[in-house]
Parts: C-alpha cells; structure tokens; sequence
C-alpha cells in the first residue's frame, strides 16, 4: 500500500498534528490525494510555543483546518507523577480528546505521524495507539523518516529539515515530580539556546541543575558562548553542567 491508496480508501480523516516533519508530510500528503482531512493539535504544558506556531504554519500552508485542544495535563496524577510509562498516559488523555472530537465532527478515522523508522516495542505511548485503533499510514506504507524528509523538501515543506523533539516533559528524570514551574524553566533556557543559534539539542535537569546536550558539531560554540550562557541558564538552575557523552 502506498498513500495515494490509503487515502483512496480513507476519504474522511481526522490527524492528531504536532507540526512536526511526519504528520505534517502526513496532512500535505491527505490533501493532495484528495482527502476531507482536518488537524487537531493538543495544547498542553508539555508542549513550547513554538511547536504550536510551526503547527499553524504547516496547517496554513497546506490549507488544512487546525482545531487547537487545550488539555490541564498536569491534573492528571499518574502523569505528573512520572513513572517510566509516562507516555502511556499521557498519550491516552492526548488521543482520547482529540478522538471525542473528532467523531463530534464526523470523523471516524483518526490517524498519527508513526513512521517505519519508529521503534515501537519500547515506547508505551505506542500502546494508546492500538488500543484506540489510531491509523498510522507513513507506517503502514513502510514511509522512513529520511523517505519523509525527502518528500517533504520535494513539497517545498518548511517542516523537512525540522530537528526531532520530544515534549518538555523528557527533560525530568523518570521519577521525579512533573510540575508547572520545571517545564516553564526548561521552556525558557531552551528558547534562549535556540536564540543564540543552537539546534538539535536538549537541557536536561539533573537535581536542580541544568544538563546541556548539544552535538557535538556545536560544542565549540557552548564554549564560546560559556559566560552568556551561565548568566541566563543560572537565573532557572543552581549550576550549568555540559554533557560530553556521545548522544548521537
């Protein structure tokens, strides 16, 4: 199966949009074969601004109608409490609002970003999937995510070289207590490493204090900007460290 026949036996579908590479090839791909696609993104905590306005680009883009959910995903405890099977639950509060929704608005086929290239066996978020029935047609038509990027630079998509990121969550250690304060943190030392130019990286904490991950093609470059860098990131953290293991 490729898309075109997915989308020919699909013609009405609804897309859990993150405004990442896979779904929104995934939303370009919909409308070009013709189908009635709408886009639900998830509004949280755990998601920065910019996701959602690069989600409002691609929509744009495409010509695709975006709903925005806002969800209190710190009212659930067994999220907050952040167990290693975080994801599950909080995939299920994510898909289960965009899927009451969606079949409000007449869509009874709802469907995500999942790629051939995803390991699926170690991600608990993966179960929700199943367990709701949610279609995952880059996958199911064997679609890698350099197959993807590809397709999404040939679509002239801004998303095509767009880096991976995980939810602000994946910053806390497993175990330690998710709070407003802790993702607001990471959120704002994040954006101010994106502004001095830093891509593909993450800023972990670590009791208190800040981890910086970065490749290791930017390292000369923390160094560089060490003393900018402290004074920002120490206004949210005790104390800066830099990660030098190999995270490739």
């Amino acid at each position: 199966m490729d898309l075109q026949e997915f989308f020919r036996e699909n013609r009405k579908v609804a897309l859990a949009f993150s405004g990442g590479v896979d779904s929104a090839y995934l939303m370009y791909a919909a409308k070009s074969f013709g189908a009635e696609v709408k886009a639900y993104y998830v509004k949280s905590a755990f998601q920065p601004e910019f996701e959602y306005q690069d989600a409002c680009q691609a929509a744009g883009f495409c010509g695709v109608e975006m709903e925005t959910i806002t969800i209190d995903i710190l009212d659930c405890p067994k999220v907050t409490a952040n167990p290693k099977d975080r994801c599950y639950y909080c995939k299920q509060k994510i898909f289960g609002a965009i899927l009451k929704q969606a079949k409000r608005d007449g869509f009874e086929v709802l469907m995500d970003g999942t790629n051939a290239s995803d390991e699926v066996s170690d991600r608990p978020g993966m179960k929700v999937l199943a367990q709701l029935q949610v279609r995952s047609p880059l996958r199911e038509c064997g679609l890698t995510k350099q197959r993807i990027r590809e397709l999404s630079r040939e679509a002239g998509l801004f998303t095509w070289d767009k880096p991976a990121y995980a939810c602000l969550a994946t910053r806390i250690p497993a175990g330690e207590q998710i709070t407003k304060d802790k993702l607001e943190r990471t959120e704002q030392a994040e954006n101010y490493l994106f502004s001095l130019g830093f891509t593909d990286f993450r800023v972990r904490m670590d009791q208190g204090r800040a981890k910086l991950q970065v490749p290791e093609a930017q390292l000369e470059k923390v160094l560089e900007k060490r003393p900018e860098i402290l004074r920002e990131l120490k206004k949210y953290y005790a104390e800066v460290f830099l990660d030098l293991e190999d995270r490739g």
